[in-house]
């Protein structure tokens, strides 16, 4: 359900420009602004050493730059890197294979990388710690392990989950660095570069609105300026404006704070449904016919961080910033007393 959403903030497989909208340096990177200036020292000192760099983490909610900082990673150590996620490396063949093909100073991108099974894992440890890879030749009493040296590379790790992530794994990362959502101006910068590349007229008010509604991310962001730009067009409007965008976003169902239907849906099931909560994660998901795992990671982070919900040892709790969102009255004195105002 999570990838059809307009304001999901996964990249879906029709979205051909998102490479194109992908800054390629560090100086065109816009927002997290300590993660890039710690990023910039690293990559300049280890430049200096003529050395791979560090071992990278990158951590958070998914669409906010994890992937896009990786191959600008690569551009500023003037490396080639090579892409793959954890699921996609499912033996340690696998990963063996894509470790003897690199060349000195590669950056290696592993995406959701807290999904890599342990067998893996365990082939990886010697080559982040000593650039080294064990294989064991053989079975039974006659087996044997023989070392292979590797090149040094660069790993750099992203994760939506990095509580997944076992300890032995995240320890072995030099640089850990977690992607935060974005500020309303920071999507307005983006929203305006994205419109110059598209070549879509766009007035400053009209950008305000749809970074308002982009949910801190400029996945999404990109995403609503392409539909609005859709209805402009129909509408017969060269420049999108704020009554255009406000007209577009109203239809699309993403409301001023960003909300659409399901999020709506969910603060909803707990409010009527579960008295408010506490209600536990799976009795959400199987009320709402969704997955555990999509309302932890795609869900919950936004509504958390804007205080519509609250996590706590019992279950989610609507809170009341959740209520009057959507213009309900909770009487305390009686939990099914639940109306609209």
């Amino acid at each position: 359900m999570a990838e059809e959403r307009i304001v999901s903030p996964f990249i879906s497989d029709e979205e051909n420009e998102e490479q194109k909208l992908r800054p390629h340096r560090l100086k065109e990177y816009i927002g997290q602004q300590k993660t890039k200036e710690n990023l910039s020292i690293f990559i300049a000192a280890a430049r200096q050493r003529k050395e791979a760099l560090d071992h990278v983490l990158l951590y958070g909610p998914p669409g906010l730059g994890k992937t896009t900082l990786a191959n600008i990673i690569a551009v500023e150590m003037e490396a080639n890197i090579r892409a793959t996620s954890g699921p996609a490396i499912e033996r340690p063949g696998d990963l063996a294979a894509i470790l003897t093909n690199l060349q000195q100073g590669d950056v290696l991108f592993i995406d959701e990388i807290h999904r890599l099974n342990r067998a893996v894992e365990e082939v990886l440890y010697p080559a982040l710690e000593d650039f080294a890879l064990d294989i064991v030749i053989g079975k039974g009493p006659s087996a044997r392990s023989i070392r292979l040296e590797l090149p040094p590379f660069t790993l750099v790790g992203a994760t939506t989950r990095i509580g997944n992530l076992s300890a032995p794994l995240r320890d072995r990362f030099g640089v850990v660095s977690r992607l935060e959502f974005y500020k309303e101006a920071e999507l307005v910068t983006i929203i305006d570069r994205a419109a110059r590349i598209l070549k879509i007229g766009i007035d400053p008010k009209g950008a305000e609105e749809i970074g308002r509604r982009a949910r801190g991310t400029p996945r999404i962001a990109n995403r609503l300026l392409k539909r609005v730009r859709d209805f402009a067009q129909v509408e017969g409007e060269r420049i999108i404006s704020k009554k255009i965008a406000d007209h577009a976003l109203n239809l699309l169902e993403i409301d001023n704070w960003g909300l659409d239907a399901i999020d709506r849906q969910m603060l909803l099931a707990i409010i009527q449904k579960f008295g408010g909560g506490p209600v536990g994660v799976e009795t959400l998901a199987a009320s709402i016919s969704e997955e555990t795992s999509t309302i932890e990671d795609v869900y919950e982070p936004f509504l958390l961080q804007n205080g519509f919900l609250q996590r706590t040892p019992r279950g989610r709790v609507a809170t009341p910033l959740a209520y009057q969102h959507l213009k309900l009255k909770y009487d305390k004195n009686d939990e099914n007393d639940i109306t609209l105002w």
